[in-house]
């Protein structure tokens, strides 16, 4: 048999380390190629990372939330005689996706194999993990789900004091003073991942904004004639967002500068123009990409914003949705939020900010008249863009929206 170090791969083009949130191995366990055996959080994607060979684990080289660079050995494994060596290092996509259907007819195993993490928090807290419900792979229970359980005891705890003291202050008839908890959140796995994103984007990015303020009234009347037999035809809704994304897309096609990136010293101008979007569930976000925007209709495009957004709320986003955003478009207008300064998506080298659509009083010919405008917000990276370019873009999306009908913008 050979020893065999497995190092920590790369989930993403610009991912340069991941965060261990949780091990689904420990030393002595024996595994089968392509069986997962730790989930890695980036700021990107949560993904679980398969075995490349079969073979029995002799150490764990790194700590559950600890966070560590690309190449960096993470565990030895003691390979089975006979096992070809005909992998790479890195987690192949394909070789992912063959494992997670690999692992679908053990679904219910899977849900009670715990995480030394898991099981020394049960013994500790006297948990039943019999009672909690898993959100990983399969129903597994995480390290996350036992600390999530432990929260809502304690609340129920305070809630339980809360309500005895209450009892006692009508029996006495004296005042008892509240009962005061601090909840203490440890930042770990997707947010810590966020965190050190951001910082790395606000430390190294000269950031710059502007604003623009354009009227929809035409998009909304176009969109509001259209949704109820769209959604009847093609099972989901018809988006503002969607034809945001289409004006985009057309708008980086005049003005490719916008559609760069920067790498070390040079600015790199994609030919794809791949746009990220924020999407997430209750608990985290994602950036998701949907890959050639230029070439896709209105439908073609909301049709991936809804799948990219079931995927999320569901989990099942893979490393293959996150790569390859060239520029991010977000979607702030949701929250009802009218003026937005985004963080930009490093290393890209701008950020759209669609805020709320909202009816205002205008003047058109010297007569107020109620029409629906939207403010949209671009941060820039000051290194690759300068105030005339963006302004230009910016000006030709304004354009692009003011002007949207059926006979300029089909959805089909």
């Amino acid at each position: 048999m050979t020893i065999k170090t497995m190092t920590m791969p790369q989930l993403g083009e610009s991912v340069t380390e991941g965060t261990i949130s949780q091990w689904l191995i420990k030393a002595g366990d024996k595994i089968e190629q392509y069986q997962p055996v730790l989930e890695v959080m980036t700021d990107k994607v949560n993904a679980e990372v398969p075995a490349l060979y079969s073979g029995t684990i002799v150490k764990l080289l790194a700590e559950e939330d600890e966070t560590v660079n690309v190449g960096t050995p993470i565990f030895e494994i003691k390979v089975d005689s006979g096992h070809t060596e005909d992998h790479d290092h890195e987690v192949d996509v394909q070789e992912h996706d063959r494992a997670k259907k690999s692992q679908t007819q053990k679904s219910e195993s899977m849900k009670q194999r715990y995480s030394p993490a898991v099981l020394t928090l049960a013994q500790e807290h006297q948990i039943d993990l019999s009672k909690l419900r898993g959100t990983g792979l399969a129903g597994r229970i995480t390290r996350k789900d036992v600390l999530n359980y432990l929260n809502n005891e304690n609340n129920q705890v305070v809630e339980s004091i809360e309500n005895e003291s209450i009892i006692q202050a009508k029996t006495t008839q004296q005042p008892v003073p509240p009962v005061a908890v601090n909840r203490e959140i440890p930042v770990t796995g997707i947010r810590k991942a966020i965190a050190t994103n951001m910082v790395r984007a606000k430390t190294e990015i000269p950031h710059a904004w502007m604003m623009i303020e354009v009227d929809v009234t035409n998009l909304v009347a176009y969109r509001n004639a259209e949704k109820d037999k769209f959604r009847e035809e093609e099972g989901y809704n018809l988006s503002y967002f969607a034809f945001f994304l289409n004006a985009v897309a057309k708008a980086l096609k005049e003005f490719p500068e916008l559609n760069s990136s920067w790498q070390d010293d040079k600015i790199i101008q994609h030919k794809e123009i791949n746009l990220s979007i924020a999407v997430g569930n209750e608990t985290e976000l994602y950036v998701p990409v949907i890959h050639n925007v230029d070439e896709k209709s209105i439908k073609g495009i909301a049709k991936s914003v809804h799948q990219l957004a079931h995927k999320a709320k569901h989990n099942q986003l893979t490393q293959a949705d996150m790569e390859g955003g060239t520029f991010t478009v977000n979607n702030t207008g949701t929250f009802g939020s009218v003026q937005s300064m985004g963080v930009i998506n490093y290393p890209q080298a701008a950020i759209l900010q669609v805020e709320s659509i909202v009816k205002k009083p205008v003047i058109i010919n010297d007569m107020f008249a109620a029409r629906d405008m939207v403010n949209l917000c671009l941060s820039l990276d000051h290194r690759i863009l300068d105030g005339v370019i963006c302004g230009r873009f910016m000006s030709h999306v304004k354009n692009i929206l003011e002007n949207i009908s059926g006979d300029t913008t089909p959805i089909y």
